[in-house]
């Protein structure tokens, strides 16, 4: 038997709910971590963010539309962050829709300036006891995933 066919025979659960509530969840946490100051953004800025301090990174959302999918280098930088990702435990998503990434995130407060969201990397703010609940859903989500050998699942985010 192989890993395809044990992955389809995998009990789904009821509708799409849980997909939709991780969503949701991740769309609170991004506003969220960007009131508190936990949002760094950029795929540049995350690599040097992972390298410096990889114990900082609580989750790691990537992003790509489809045309970014033909972009070569874009594939291998997320493939290496994938990589780093699991390596130091770190939950991992993807979105397909950059679009509404940015009307969430919105443009960088130091330029105005439309930021690079294909990496996005939420990190642990130096409060004490800041247990976001929509971080721990996201982290729940994630491991069940992983019982299904789905190690990066993509999130719609809601309109």
């Amino acid at each position: 038997m192989t890993l395809e066919e044990i992955h389809r025979q995998q009990p789904m659960p009821a509708g799409n709910d849980w997909v939709q509530g991780a969503g949701t969840a991740l769309h609170e946490l991004l506003v969220s971590a960007q009131r508190r100051g936990c949002l760094t953004a950029g795929v540049y800025e995350s690599a040097k963010l992972m390298n410096v301090d990889p114990d900082n990174v609580a989750f790691c959302v990537l992003a790509a539309d489809q045309e970014d999918e033909g972009d070569i280098a874009l594939q291998i930088h997320f493939t290496l962050i994938q990589a780093f990702c699991c390596e130091n435990d770190i939950d991992i998503v993807r979105v397909n829709d950059v679009a509404k990434l940015a009307a969430i995130v919105g443009p960088s407060e130091d330029s105005g300036e439309p930021r690079d969201l294909h990496c996005i990397l939420i990190t642990n703010p130096n409060e004490e006891g800041w247990k976001d609940p929509d971080l721990q859903k996201l982290n729940l989500f994630c491991e069940e995933r992983r019982n299904v050998n789905d190690w990066v699942p993509t999130i719609t985010l809601p309109e």
